[in-house]
């Protein structure tokens, strides 16, 4: 290419576009979840539309006629074209669309601001522009453009002459990764509520306008050649075992309070009564009912497990590990619960710095700053869910827990015990207590649960649930 003294664009038809041309001529683009119909196209557009789906091509260089300019105009107007930028010959950046592009700000600002929600990474050596909110990402080619955009540089002392910093501006404020201003995402609660991990988080674990074609999401078993799959158990800590209590199944299938009750009952206990403490039997109840390994089977080469609560793919990456401060029959202690093999090994003391920080951390959140008798601290080994799955693994391990969580909330109410779920936890002191490095294996739960009291009751019962009913609801009708 040779270098010229003006702004160049080359334009391509974006990826993962599929073009098919129906029975009576009539051509389609498709790219979920947007289907367009083009219609039937003379020669001279069906020409473009192929040479556009090979490789880029000058803008400038597509305007033979006013059809295939039609054609191009379209293309573009409905986000089916990646366009980038070329100065003196080297490339600047990509404008890599997704969707429809709204209509050009028609006017910029000259000192706007970085959106919140705009986040930078690394994709196939260039750095990545990328805001959930936007319709396009900006593949960043040059880096005194990655410069001016994040403030490193000033407009004005960019190496760029006006026109092509103009063009930069307005081209990033239409993309939406700049604002004219702060004040822009401070207005309304909509944007002011959210913070940009959990936005980029939600776009990018559910399906939004970027679309999937199976490729690079969900279960592609993208690991597979490659890094062998995790063995369903986690390796046993080398403490001695602690052979536990078994529950009847066929008696609680008989005796246990209804499902009913046991959700309606079901509360949020942050008082508990240590002069009786929950025994250790309970709290090997309470394991086995909720989250022991019914079985462990082999499925296309990779080990699959039962357990009470649902998980998605069958892989059960969670572990638990019971940091207990005050059971009757139980030293006091850190513990990993086996779930294959239903027992407790010890992982460290219940004095270490680590295991005091599980405690005190989970006190905060505790009537009176009590620490718990009981705290179950959730793990997931990663590596169970991420070897299989892409771009949704971390949003299904939270979405496990939510549904262990609750088995184990509505096994301790049929039980009489207190429990309560608590919203954050310390994973710094996890792995220092544990061991582990967390990219392998992380805390991503905490669930305290001991022996209620009176108390307990009375404190969760003080305010009445909003709109609860006060007399019989009649239903007849």
């Amino acid at each position: 290419m040779s270098p010229s003294t003006a702004i160049e664009e080359f334009c391509t038809v974006r990826p993962a576009v599929a073009s098919l041309t129906t029975r009576d001529g009539r051509v389609v683009l498709m790219a979920w979840p947007r289907t367009e119909y083009l219609g039937a196209l003379t020669p001279a557009q069906r020409d473009v539309l192929r040479l556009l789906a090979e490789e880029p091509r000058r803008l400038v260089d597509l305007s033979a006629d006013d059809d295939v300019r039609e054609l191009v105009r379209t293309l573009g107007r409905n986000g089916w074209l990646s366009t980038t930028l070329y100065w003196e010959g080297r490339p600047l950046y990509t404008i890599a669309p997704f969707g429809a592009p709204p209509e050009r700000p028609t006017s910029i600002s000259n000192t706007p601001v970085l959106s919140k929600f705009t986040i930078m990474r690394r994709h196939h050596g260039d750095l990545v522009l990328e805001n959930p909110r936007s319709w396009c990402d900006i593949r960043v080619h040059a880096h005194p453009i990655l410069a001016m955009v994040s403030g490193l540089l000033t407009p004005s002392s960019t190496e760029y002459p006006p026109v092509v910093v103009e063009r930069v501006l307005a081209d990033l404020q239409w993309s939406g990764c700049l604002i004219p201003g702060p004040e822009v995402e401070n207005e309304r609660l909509a944007e002011r509520q959210w913070s940009a991990h959990e936005l980029w988080f939600h776009h990018r674990t559910r399906l939004t306008d970027r679309g999937w074609t199976w490729e690079g999401y969900a279960g592609t078993d993208w690991a597979k050649g490659i890094f062998a799959p995790l063995p369903a158990r986690h390796d046993p800590y080398p403490s001695e075992p602690i052979a536990l209590f078994v529950p009847d199944l066929d008696c609680l299938r008989e005796t246990d309070i209804p499902l009913t009750v046991a959700i309606e009952d079901r509360y949020s206990c942050r008082y508990f009564d240590d002069a009786k403490p929950m025994t250790v039997d309970q709290l090997a109840e309470l394991l086995y009912r909720c989250v022991r390994t019914r079985r462990v089977i082999e499925a296309e080469g990779r080990e699959i497990q039962s357990r009470p609560y649902p998980s998605g793919g069958s892989m059960y990456e969670l572990e638990f590990y019971p940091v207990v401060r005050r059971v009757d029959g139980l030293e006091s202690a850190m513990y990993h619960y086996d779930t294959v093999d239903h027992v407790l090994r010890k992982v460290a003391d219940v004095d270490s710095p680590a295991v005091k920080r599980l405690l005190f951390a989970a006190s905060r959140t505790q009537v009176d700053e009590q620490e718990p008798q009981v705290l179950i601290v959730i793990a997931a080994r990663v590596g169970r869910l991420m070897w299989r799955y892409e771009q949704i693994p971390y949003s299904l391990i939270l979405k496990h827990v939510g549904t262990c969580t609750q088995t184990l909330y509505l096994v301790a109410t049929a039980m009489g015990l207190g429990a309560v779920a608590l919203g954050a936890g310390d994973s710094v002191a996890f792995t220092e207590a544990t061991g582990t490095d967390d990219l392998e294996e992380c805390s991503v739960g905490d669930f305290v649960v001991g022996s209620s009291s009176p108390r307990g009751r009375e404190l969760a019962n003080r305010y009445p649930r909003p709109n609860a009913p006060t007399a019989p609801v009649d239903r007849s009708s």
